[in-house]
Formats: structure tokens, C-alpha cells, sequence
């Protein structure tokens, strides 16, 4: 069976929201962003902090390439999607749900921006970020959800990914 592969901004809950599809569908989770920690040693942040974006990229380029997952749900990093090769691997084997959220929405989820292990290129701004991410997620998915949830609604999110994922059939 395929893989459910979560692609989204930064605070779109797609480690949440695979949790909560791992559960309910009975499969793995995984979260790149952790297995890279793990593999690495050391926080995102700190990959970051102490070797810049681009060695931040080659680690979860890595991470991803490494991983060889059946019937499980991935969440990603945010910046996953600024490698081909990497997202090219995980939907050899995965139908990709794009979380999206608007830019408001995603300034007012990130509380914890300096320490979260955000891609931001020097002088970049996370309007910045949100506009240059947009259209490489709409690229890359294969199912769009709008997770906005003006009313703090993440069950209806839920649902949504629920009922257009069944018609993949996988």
C-alpha cells in the first residue's frame, strides 16, 4: 500500500494531523523531522545555527532519501520540498496531501519561530518564505486540504483529509 505523505508550511499540523491519520487508518508514523534529529544527534535548529540552511538541507534530503516506508503516513519538514530528489522519492511510493493555510494563519500558529528549525535564508522574511514555498507544495501534491480553520476546528480538517483520500483507493 502507498504511503500518506503530509507536505505543508511551517504550523500547518502535519505532524499532528499524521498522528491522528496513523491512528485511524492503523499505520506507521513517521516524522522526518525527528528521524533527522535522531540520525543527526542534534536539534534542526542547531543544524541551522551552526552550518547554515544549506547543510540543514542536505540533512533532510538525506533523511528523506534514507527512508524505505510501506502503509505508513510521513510528515515532513516545511523545506522538504526544495528537493526534487527527495520529493520525488517519497511520492514513488506516496499520495502527497498538501496542508494549506494561509500566511496569517501560519504567523499566528508559529510561537516559537527561533527555535523550531525554520528555513530562512539570510534577509529572508516568512512572507517571504510563505510566497516562494507556495507554489512548490501545489506542485508536488497530490490532494490539497485547506486547513485554516478559522474556529480552531482541526477535527474538520481531519475529516476532509479522510474523505478525499478514500477515493485514492491505497
Amino acid at each position: 500500500m502507498k504511503n500518506i505523505v503530509i507536505i505543508g508550511m511551517p504550523g500547518a499540523g502535519k505532524s499532528t494531523m499524521g498522528v491522528i491519520l496513523a491512528k485511524t487508518l492503523g499505520r506507521n508514523f513517521i516524522d522526518t523531522d525527528i528521524v533527522a534529529q535522531e540520525a543527526s544527534g542534534r536539534l534542526l535548529q542547531e543544524i541551522i545555527d551552526e552550518e547554515g540552511t544549506g547543510a540543514f538541507l542536505e540533512t533532510e534530503e538525506k533523511t528523506i532519501l534514507s527512508l524505505h516506508a510501506h502503509h505508513a503516513v510521513i510528515a515532513t519538514g516545511g523545506s522538504v520540498v526544495f528537493s526534487g530528489k527527495a520529493m520525488d522519492h517519497l511520492k514513488k511510493d506516496g499520495v502527497v496531501i498538501y496542508l494549506k493555510i494561509s500566511f496569517e494563519e501560519m504567523v499566528k500558529r508559529l510561537n516559537n519561530i527561533t527555535t523550531r528549525g525554520i528555513v530562512l535564508v539570510a534577509g529572508q522574511s516568512l512572507r517571504d518564505m510563505y510566497d516562494q514555498r507556495v507554489p512548490l507544495y501545489e506542485k508536488y501534491a497530490d490532494l490539497t486540504i485547506d486547513c485554516e480553520n478559522p474556529d480552531g476546528n482541526f477535527e474538520k480538517c481531519i475529516d476532509n483529509v479522510m474523505h478525499e483520500f478514500r477515493k485514492f483507493r491505497v
